[in-house]
């Protein structure tokens, strides 16, 4: 059986190929009987037309029925002999391919839970879904080089050896056949492999904009920037669909030639065994086993070049996945203190400072700017901030995640009961779920489940809207009561009246305590006590949400987008 949930081993990072090496290493044992039964398989296919050929020249030719009957005996015998070994090696082969691919999936989670917060800004969301969508499957099929992939090389050579018994000239066009198949084939094969891999980081680049078009459609609305990322998105797919067709013409030549040169052998090695028949240099029964030997060699041969195909992908998205693989967490050399109680953060690179006790917002018309500000303070990447006059990077990450949340609006929710999912690993009293959830204006969440708190809940939350998703989040970071909360667009899938009186309740209830919060909406920049407003990522005011409204004209022009982005939904919503 095939443990799902055991230790993958440590991979093979160097190379994509070595990857593969690696994978067939971990089931050795199994990788050898595959290939075993794979190469005896096709060796006894070929063994058929041999004793056809007896049973023609020792029966039929002689008459000696007896003969007859014995080689008949053996040809069925054989023949379902090696229909269970057709079976066995079918079986044997797809266990390898789910062994691959169960390892592969593993060590690839393993990495994502290395690399933890570190992962989204390590690598893309569309890299991360298209390895695990196609290049894992891409992978564990190619592995069928292992069984078929030995067994054709293995049945090829021995069909050359009972060739070269019956006539030597036949034996050496077999035996040059496979070189010239090389030869042809090769090249595509080597065409193949650039093709796919640029047709595989479109494919990346492709999906990563479908996630950020799904993940922020109400904020490009309101940034006017919608229609930009929709011109993106169709040249992109534009591209790839160009991409597409050129590996569809490297792979049509690949699989004509896998079709086409077995059928060409055929033709050619049966056009000279009928000659030598009928020049007297072979028997009739050696002149049927010749077209049995050749009919068999198809199938070894149109199996080579299925698997050169096949490995060719594979290495392709090996080397997606070794890329992946190498990737490294944020490094943690920290060994100072941290401050001993409420103390600033400040980001010299943009020029922000957060005062402790404050509710401070910070806006720009690039949301990348602001999340990138989160990030530093945050001590998810590296930067100069400090924390009470501390570098962050030199405080321990550990001592930092204690004292500083950083809670993004797309962070993941696990599957289970809605209690669990916001309370963590700590007991949560109800007292305290509920002022989070009143907080958050999450009660009319915890009513429409039929169960209330210990009602299930999808992962990701695909049984809760956009909008209830953000609040449940909302409501797990305030129950993690930290310290410093940085809230990235906290109520950017909310309506207006909701989102006005969350931006209310969360200002009473982490009153005293440092909050930030990234976000153009009015709603919540009136609520704040400190805006930041950004622009190319430095700060260019600072000041209430009133005061910058009438001392900065970008400032007030930013706002006034998203205010009436807010009405327009509104409208739509009366209209509705």
């Amino acid at each position: 059986m095939i443990d799902a949930y055991g230790d993958p081993g440590e991979p093979d990072r160097r190379g994509g190929r070595r990857y593969l090496g690696w994978l067939v290493r971990r089931q050795a044992a199994r990788s050898a009987a595959g290939a075993l039964i794979s190469s005896v398989w096709m060796v006894l296919l070929a063994a058929t037309p041999y004793l056809l050929s007896r049973a023609v020249d020792d029966g039929l030719a002689d008459g000696d029925r007896g003969a007859l009957l014995g080689w008949t005996a053996a040809l069925f015998g054989v023949g379902a002999f090696n229909a269970w070994l057709s079976i066995m090696r079918h079986r044997t082969m797809t266990r390898v391919r789910m062994d691959a691919n169960f390892r592969t999936v593993k060590v690839l989670i393993d990495q994502a839970v290395r690399l933890g917060a570190a992962l989204p800004r390590r690598i893309g969301a569309g890299e991360v879904v298209t390895i695990g969508v196609g290049d894992v499957q891409t992978i564990s099929t190619s592995l069928t080089v292992v069984g078929p992939g030995m067994g054709a090389v293995v049945a090829y050579l021995v069909v050359a050896g009972l060739l070269v018994s019956v006539s030597v000239p036949i034996a050496v066009v077999v035996l040059l056949g496979m070189p010239l198949i090389g030869v042809l084939v090769g090249p595509l094969l080597g065409r193949l492999q650039g093709a796919e891999t640029e047709y595989r980081e479109l494919q990346g680049v492709l999906t990563a904009r479908i996630t950020d078009l799904a993940g922020g459609l109400r904020v490009l609305n309101g940034l006017g920037g919608k229609g930009l990322v929709a011109d993106a998105f169709r040249s992109d797919s534009r591209r790839l669909r160009a991409q597409g067709y050129r590996v569809g013409a490297v792979t049509s030549w690949v699989q004509a030639l896998g079709v086409g040169l077995p059928t060409l052998f055929l033709a050619v090695v049966t056009w000279l065994a009928a000659r030598l028949a009928a020049q007297g240099a072979i028997t009739v029964g050696e002149l049927v086993a010749v077209y049995g030997y050749v009919a068999v060699l198809v199938m070894p041969v149109a199996f080579f070049i299925e698997c050169g195909y096949q490995v060719s992908r594979g290495v392709v998205a090996a080397r997606r996945v070794v890329r992946f693989l190498r990737l490294e967490p944020m490094e943690d050399t920290g060994t100072r203190e941290a401050p001993a109680g409420p103390a600033p953060l400040e980001d010299p690179e943009s020029g922000v400072r957060v005062l402790p006790g404050r509710l401070t917002a910070l806006a720009g018309a690039r949301p990348a700017d602001a999340v990138a500000v989160v990030d530093r303070i945050g001590r998810y990447t590296p930067s100069a901030a400090t924390w009470g006059g501390v570098p962050l990077a030199e405080i321990p990450a550990a001592r930092v995640r204690e004292r500083i949340l950083v809670a993004d609006h797309e962070a993941d929710l696990f599957a289970g009961p809605l209690r669990e999912l916001v309370s963590g690993s700590a007991d949560r009293d109800d007292e305290a779920i509920a002022r989070a959830v009143r907080t958050a204006v999450a009660e009319d969440i915890v009513r429409g489940l039929p169960d209330g708190l210990t009602s299930p809940v999808d992962a990701q939350g695909r049984n809760l809207s956009g909008g209830q998703r953000q609040r449940v989040r909302l409501v797990r970071a305030l129950l993690a009561d930290p310290e410093v909360l940085l809230a990235v667009e906290p109520t950017s899938a909310l309506d207006a009246h909701t989102e006005a009186r969350v931006a209310e309740r969360l200002r009473e209830e982490r009153a005293g305590r440092t909050t930030v919060v990234t976000t153009t909406s009015p709603l919540v920049l009136d609520r704040a006590d400190v805006v930041h407003y950004l622009v190319d990522g430095k700060v260019a005011a600072t000041g209430t949400h009133r005061a910058l409204l009438e001392e900065e004209p970008g400032y007030r022009s930013l706002v006034a987008r998203d205010e009436d982005a807010e009405d327009a939904e509104d409208a739509e919503e009366a209209v509705r």
